[in-house]
């Protein structure tokens, strides 16, 4: 597909901020409906440039993804970028509190930088419910070359996109969560869009990196591999202490990155994911094969937790910070000491699920998101009174019934600050916040109080974008507020996401200096009360 003027206004534009040394890659995408099979029967599923799941990104820190998206499906469509910070530039977050949706027929040009990041994410569709139909696919950040990593360079490398799955198409799951009533239990777990024959070869006695995603769409998974492994080497862009695990729990929207060394009898192996947490256990299998193997996968298929809660507690406590591993620039990411700071604020997040007007929802401090007629972000830039409340959701539970609106929390550029997600519920949450990576310092079971604070991990807590709540339990993260923009704090569950557990983060300041946050992009499509206006000269 060739490059359109769209594209050249939006690569002109961002020779203006982006560092000249920093390279460019460019991406062209034809989003598309298509028929799959991966259970066996067939589905509408989404694809991009024909493929399910989508084509992975392969890029290095600090570089310029240039990303053409021609949207051809009947529908408005979004692709965020699970992950990826966007520093300083949310108009590019791809989630419709900042990005207009591309109208069938036509495309837009992400300009996203992946700066000072590296690891292991994902991008996904954020409209509707297009994610239950794919749309998905890897992004993988290597660092630059003259910055060290902390483990030799492997055999291979490869995304692995594990996830629920449903037979039905995503229209009739949308149509279902309208009418009322909750997501059922998913049908299967699929590994990289395949219910079953996924493989990779291997080479006795190699290494080799794999890059694991939970891209469904409601449950906890359990990764392993049949008498191998896994050495946990970084998770969601830091490097990590290198702890190894038999198997290891991935939550909805996490991503880690295992190494694994291929040091048993050359045959086939039994590659598994399996639910965590459900009273039905659904399990899916893959294959490790050995590139001289003398046979197929044999013995039983190696069993995994099911529904045990401490033990993923335990697993999750154990993940720590690599303190003597560079990150994306040679200085030691354990040089910041996120424990030595005093936090300016405390934002405490209860969920909770219940009808209102006789249709099920779900929301935090008891409001439940609906969308504004305008992004949210635009009605920031062109200054469009009514669109949304700052303080329309409150910093603390409320203890008050639930309630629809367009919420919006305030918070204060470089402000410090600790939030604490209280789960009150029988089930395991996962919440992902936009823009940002923050230091898991705490969890526990019961009520968080201020007492809990003496066994936060103040030394060595692992960063990251996406954490896991424990039923009746509390998680408590510490956020370095430095990059300004509006971004979505939101439930990973994509039922609770769509029917309102979610909200802006609005971090703001007075300052229009381009140090702190880039102007709106020449080629931003206008939508709602937007519509007709201009963005900046050519």
């Amino acid at each position: 597909m060739p490059l359109n003027s769209a594209v050249v206004c939006a690569f002109l534009s961002l020779l203006a901020i982006a560092a000249a040394e920093d390279p460019y890659r460019f991406f062209s995408w034809n989003v598309t409906y298509g028929d799959i099979w991966p259970l066996g029967v067939r589905q509408q599923g989404i694809l991009i440039n024909g493929q399910f799941p989508g084509p992975d990104i392969h890029s290095v820190t600090n570089d310029n993804l240039i990303i053409n998206v021609f949207n051809s499906l009947d529908e408005p469509f979004l692709l965020s970028w699970s992950g990826i910070q966007n520093r300083r530039n949310s108009y590019e977050d791809g989630v419709y509190g900042t990005t207009c949706p591309i109208p069938p027929g036509k495309n837009f040009t992400y300009i996203l930088q992946v700066k000072d990041q590296i690891g292991s994410f994902f991008y996904f569709p954020s409209l509707a419910f297009h994610k239950a139909a794919g749309g998905f696919g890897g992004i993988r950040i290597l660092s630059r070359p003259r910055i060290p990593v902390p483990f030799p360079d492997p055999s291979g490398d490869w995304t692995v996109l594990i996830g629920d799955w449903y037979k039905s198409n995503h229209t009739d799951l949308k149509a279902h969560l309208d009418s009322g009533k909750k997501l059922p239990f998913p049908d299967a777990i699929l590994i990289n869009g395949r219910g079953s024959g996924a493989a990779f070869t291997v080479e006795q006695g190699k290494t080799y990196r794999f890059r694991v995603s939970n891209v469904g769409l409601q449950n906890s998974l359990n990764f392993r591999i049949q008498n191998h492994k896994l050495k946990l080497v970084e998770v969601e862009g830091t490097h990590t202490l290198q702890t190894t695990y038999s198997s290891f729990d991935l939550h909805v929207g996490q991503s880690a990155s295992f190494l694994l060394t291929a040091d048993q009898p050359a045959q086939d192996y039994y590659i598994v994911v399996s639910s965590r947490f459900t009273d039905t256990i659904l399990t899916t299998t893959g294959t490790l094969h050995y590139s001289n193997s003398a046979g197929a996968v044999s013995g039983p298929i190696p069993g995994g937790p099911t529904i045990q809660i401490d033990w993923s507690l335990n697993q999750a406590r154990s993940i720590r910070t690599n303190l003597t591993a560079s990150g994306p620039r040679p200085n030691p990411q354990g040089s910041y000491h996120y424990g030595l700071i005093n936090t300016t604020r405390t934002i405490k997040l209860a969920s909770s699920a219940g009808q209102i007007n006789g249709k099920q929802r779900y929301a935090i401090n008891s409001v439940s998101f609906i969308p504004a007629d305008t992004p949210l972000k635009l009605a920031d830039f062109f200054q469009i009174s009514g669109v949304y409340r700052v303080g329309s959701i409150s910093d603390h539970p409320t203890g008050g019934g639930m309630y629809l609106d367009t919420s919006v929390m305030q918070a204060d550029y470089r402000a410090f600050i600790e939030i604490v997600f209280q789960n009150d519920e029988d089930i395991v949450q996962s919440y992902h916040l936009d823009g940002y990576s923050f230091f898991v310092v705490g969890m526990d079971g019961g009520q968080w109080t201020p007492d809990s604070r003496n066994g936060y991990n103040l030394r060595d807590a692992v960063s990251r974008c996406t954490t896991q709540v424990y039923p009746k339990s509390w998680t408590a993260i510490y956020v370095a507020l430095d990059n300004v923009g509006m971004w979505n704090l939101r439930s990973e569950f994509w039922a609770r996401q769509y029917l309102g557990q979610q909200f802006y983060l609005r971090v703001y300041t007075t300052s229009t200096s381009l140090r702190d946050e880039y102007p709106i992009p020449k080629n931003a499509l206008l939508c709602g009360r937007a519509s007709g206006r201009r963005t900046r000269p050519l």
